[in-house]
C-alpha cells in the first residue's frame, strides 16, 4: 500500500447556496464562505470539497450547469473564487470541485444548439432517439426507463422531433461520451480549473457516463472505464490531486475497477449499499428500520474487501442524505451529542477517507417543515406530484416520509449563532432554517469544550498524529449478530507500506453502543485487556469522573484503543 495526502486527509463538504450569506439576499456565497474559513482551519480539516459554484439556472441546485467556466451570480465572481482557494491554500487547506459531466443545463448552449438539428455540430453532444417503433413523433418515448428523480427519463423535443435522455431532471439532459469532441470539450475545461490550483474533483454519477447503444443499461457501462482512464491519462494524472466518483450501484468487486492502485482511474469512490440500509423494494422513499446487523454486515464488507485493492470514502451523511444524528443516531436533548460523537468515532476510526458535512460537527438534525410546500428540493417535488397522482399516500404519510428522508434535511442553513436567520443570513433564507437553531449553533458548539465540534477537533487530530486509524486494514468484526454493541480491530502491520515503515504492528479497537441503554461488554473483556491505550471516549467531562466499567458500555458510549498488534 502506498501513503498518499488524499489517504491521510479529512474531507469538509460545503453545500455553497446553504453555508453563509454575506450580503443578505437569503443565499449562501462564496464570500459568505471565505468568511468562515478560519472556522474551518480551527476544526483542523484537509480539504474542502465545495458542491457546484458553477453558473446554472437552479432546477437542482447547481447540478444542472448552463457554463462550467463561470461562476453562478447569485455566489459571486471568478475573483470572488480566486480569493477563496488563496485563504484556503494559506489555511494549508485543499480545495476539490465538483464535476458534473453525466449531464448539463438543458439552458447549457450545447443543448441549445443541440436541439435546434440533427446534423449540426452539436447534434451529437447528447443522447437523443426517435420514439418506440421507430416513430420520431412524441407518442412514445425510446424505453421504459424512470428518471431518478421520479417520472420518465425522457423529454420530447418537438424543435428537433426526437426524444433527449434525462436520468435526472428535465432540465438536465445526459451527455454523449460517445462523442470525442464532447470529451475533449470536457477534459478542456477539467484543465481550465485545475491549472487555476484546484486539489482535485468530485465526480457526480461518474459510473453514469456510459450508455450502451441499444439502451439496456446506464450505470456501469460499456466503455466507462475506458473514458476514465483516457481522462487520468490526458488531464489527471498530470497533477497532484484527489478524485473521487460518485457511483450508485456499485459492490466492492465493481469498485476496485474504479480505484484499484494500478488501474488508473480514481483515487477512491462514493458508493452508497449502506445508505439503503432502511429502504424497503419499493426503492427510497419505501422506508423500513434498519438493523445493526445489517450495517455493520454492509461496513465490514467494504473494509474487508477494499483492504490492500483500493481506498474507501466513509460517510454517513451529505448533500442527497439525510442527517446522519437523526438516522443513525438519536437526535432527542438528552443523546443528540453522544450519539453524534459517537457515529464520528466509527468514521474517524475506520480504513478511507473521513467526510465531514456541513453542519455534522454541531450535529445538525433533521427537519420536519409542518407543509410539504416548505420543502424546495426538485427530488421531492417531483415525488409528491407522482404520489398525488397515484393518490396512494396521504399528505401526511407524505410529510412524514420527507421527515425522515428528504434531501432538504441537510440543506436547511448552516446554524452560526442563535440570532436572527441562525446567524446564516440578515434577510429570508431560500430554504427555512430548523427552528433548533437557537439551541445547536457553532457559536454555542465553540464555546463549550465538550461540544460534538471539540470532540471532530480531537478525533481528527489524533488520525493526524496516528497514521494506524488511517491505513490499518484486517478488518475484524468482534460480535457481528449484536445489534446495540459495534467493536471492531484493525490492524496495521509492520510490512505494510511501500514507502514507508511503521517500527512494528498496531492495533486498533473501537468499541461502540448504538443504543440509548447500557449494554453489557463482558465480551469484550479479553480484548481490552490487551488493546493499549485507551486513546479517545465519547464521555463528557463529568461522565470521566467516573471511571470506566470494564464490562459495561454506557449508553452510545465510544471507546478506542490503540496498541501493539496482537
Amino acid at each position: 500500500m502506498k501513503r498518499a495526502w488524499w489517504k491521510e486527509a479529512v474531507v469538509y463538504q460545503i453545500y455553497p447556496r446553504s453555508f453563509m450569506d454575506s450580503n443578505g439576499d437569503g443565499i449562501g456565497d462564496i464570500p459568505g464562505i471565505l468568511s468562515r474559513a478560519d472556522y474551518l482551519a480551527e476544526l483542523g480539516i484537509d480539504v474542502v470539497w465545495l458542491s457546484p459554484v458553477y453558473q446554472s439556472p437552479n432546477a437542482d441546485n447547481g447540478y444542472d450547469i448552463s457554463d462550467y467556466r463561470a461562476i453562478m451570480t447569485e455566489f459571486g465572481t471568478l475573483d470572488d473564487w480566486k480569493r477563496l482557494l488563496k485563504a484556503l491554500h494559506d489555511r494549508n487547506i485543499r480545495l476539490v470541485m465538483d464535476l458534473v459531466v453525466n449531464h448539463s443545463s438543458d439552458e447549457h448552449p450545447w443543448f441549445v444548439e443541440s436541439k435546434k438539428s440533427r446534423d449540426g455540430a452539436y447534434a451529437d453532444y447528447y443522447i437523443w432517439r426517435d420514439g418506440r417503433g421507430g416513430c420520431a413523433c412524441d407518442a412514445e418515448p425510446p424505453n421504459d426507463w424512470q428518471s431518478v428523480f421520479s417520472g420518465p427519463a425522457w423529454k420530447y423535443s418537438a424543435a428537433r422531433d426526437q426524444w433527449y435522455l434525462h436520468l435526472f431532471a428535465e432540465k438536465q439532459p445526459d451527455l454523449n461520451w460517445e462523442n470525442p469532441v464532447l470529451r475533449r470539450e470536457i477534459f478542456d475545461m477539467m484543465r481550465f480549473w485545475l491549472d487555476l490550483g484546484i486539489d482535485g474533483f468530485r465526480m457526480d454519477v461518474i459510473n453514469m457516463i456510459s450508455k450502451d447503444a441499444a439502451l439496456t443499461t446506464f450505470m456501469n457501462g460499456p466503455r466507462v472505464h475506458e473514458f476514465l482512464q483516457e481522462m487520468n491519462a490526458e488531464i489527471l494524472s498530470k497533477y497532484d490531486i484527489m478524485t473521487v466518483g460518485e457511483t450508485p450501484g456499485v459492490d466492492p468487486a465493481l469498485a476496485e475497477l474504479y480505484v484499484g492502485e494500478n488501474r488508473n482511474e480514481l483515487n477512491m469512490v462514493f458508493q452508497f449499499e449502506h445508505m439503503d440500509v432502511d429502504s424497503g423494494p419499493g426503492g427510497k422513499w419505501d422506508i423500513r428500520p434498519w438493523k445493526l446487523t445489517e450495517l455493520r454486515a454492509i461496513l465490514g464488507k467494504w473494509q474487508r474487501e477494499l483492504d490492500g485493492k483500493g481506498w474507501n470514502s466513509l460517510y454517513l451523511n451529505n448533500h442527497d442524505q439525510p442527517r446522519m444524528v437523526s438516522r443513525f443516531g438519536d437526535d432527542s436533548p438528552l443523546w443528540r451529542v453522544k450519539s453524534a460523537k459517537m457515529l464520528a468515532t466509527m468514521l474517524h476510526t475506520m480504513q478511507g477517507t473521513p467526510y465531514i458535512y456541513q453542519g455534522e460537527e454541531i450535529g445538525m438534525t433533521n427537519v420536519a417543515f409542518p407543509s410539504i410546500e416548505d420543502y424546495e428540493d426538485v427530488e421531492i417535488r417531483n415525488w409528491v406530484k407522482e404520489e398525488r397522482e397515484r393518490g396512494a399516500l396521504r399528505d401526511n404519510e407524505l410529510l412524514k416520509r420527507i421527515h425522515y428522508r428528504g434531501r432538504d434535511n441537510a440543506r436547511t442553513p448552516m446554524q452560526w449563532t442563535a440570532g436572527k436567520g441562525a446567524g446564516f443570513t440578515s434577510g429570508t433564507p431560500w430554504l427555512g432554517v430548523n427552528p433548533n437553531y437557537a439551541e445547536i449553533n457553532a457559536e454555542a458548539a465553540l464555546a463549550d469544550p465538550d461540544s460534538i465540534f471539540r470532540y471532530y477537533q480531537k478525533l481528527i487530530a489524533l488520525r493526524k498524529r496516528k497514521k494506524e486509524l488511517v491505513y490499518a486494514g484486517s478488518f475484524e468484526d468482534l460480535c457481528p449478530r449484536n445489534e446495540f454493541v459495534y467493536a471492531y480491530r484493525r490492524t496495521l502491520k509492520a510490512e505494510t507500506f511501500t514507502n514507508a515503515q511503521p517500527e512494528s504492528d498496531r492495533s486498533i479497537l473501537t468499541i461502540l453502543n448504538f443504543s440509548g441503554e447500557a449494554q453489557d461488554i463482558g465480551f469484550l473483556t479479553d480484548h481490552i485487556d490487551y488493546a493499549g491505550d485507551l486513546v479517545l471516549d465519547n464521555r463528557s467531562t463529568d461522565e470521566k469522573k467516573v471511571p470506566l466499567s470494564p464490562a459495561t458500555l454506557g449508553p452510545w458510549e465510544a471507546r478506542v484503543y490503540l496498541g501493539e498488534g496482537n
